[in-house]
């Protein structure tokens, strides 16, 4: 039985082509992590190397799913995988987007929120809402008003030299970008509660498509800081660049 139709019980991953070989193990090593939290049977790194990595003329993005296969009856296990493979032309974004706090919570004790899983609806139901309002996103907020992340990218944010982002016993998913990041920049981590918002300079979303953007957050005079997007992207460039 196809338990990720069933019951959301998938994974996937979401990478820009053509990827570095280092930028495509990260997207590996955390579906991996997750594949096994679950219990999903997983293909090697070999075998998602072969999938993903493919000739392209134009700016595309790949989406792998890992479909989990096993009992019918939700309390059961995967015992098997299959995968979804999509490739699609990328746009880019430009310039800045302004997002909303979304009304809709996540508590941070739920474990789904730290893997990429196929049950997204959550994701979806705040995305369209941040979209019917005029938004290009919504923020996250748990159930202690500390921020999150958006429905789809880590959040930055920027107080003197030092960039900040929500800490993850919040309850987020740490992307591959924002791990690219913490490794080359001084990011630290912080419980950042919805009403700090005003006290930094300015907020960024982060993650594998759009790299770095700035952002304009509903309610907060923050500012919107295009050079020090354009300095956080250089760097998650450069560490896409094969030595």
């Amino acid at each position: 039985m196809n338990r990720t139709l069933l019951y959301g019980e998938g994974l996937f991953e979401t990478m820009k082509l053509p990827i570095s070989e280092k930028r495509l193990r990260l997207h590996y090593e955390r579906l991996k992590s997750s594949a096994e939290f679950f219990g999903i049977p997983c293909p090697s790194y070999e075998e998602f190397k072969k999938d993903c990595t493919i000739e392209v003329k134009e700016q595309t993005y790949l989406k792998f799913c890992l479909i989990a296969k096993g009992e019918s009856y939700y309390g059961g296990k995967a015992n098997d995988y299959g995968k979804l493979i999509l490739v699609k032309r990328f746009k880019p974004l430009n310039g800045s987007v302004k997002l909303n706090i979304s009304p809709y919570r996540r508590h941070s004790a739920d474990p789904t929120c730290r893997h990429k899983t196929t049950n997204y609806l959550f994701n979806v139901v705040v995305k369209r809402q941040a979209m019917e309002e005029g938004f290009y996103d919504g923020i996250i907020v748990n159930e202690r008003d500390e921020v999150c992340e958006t429905s789809s990218a880590n959040l930055l944010f920027l107080k003197g030299n030092t960039l900040y982002t929500p800490a993850k016993e919040s309850g987020i998913l740490e992307g591959t970008t924002l791990r690219i990041l913490k490794e080359f920049m001084d990011v630290k981590e912080e419980r950042i509660k919805v009403e700090r918002l005003k006290d930094f300079e300015g907020a960024f979303i982060v993650n594998a498509l759009i790299d770095c953007l700035p952002v304009e957050i509903e309610g907060f005079g923050l500012r919107i800081l295009k050079d020090v997007s354009l300095e956080i992207k250089k760097v998650i460039e450069r560490f896409g660049v094969e030595l």
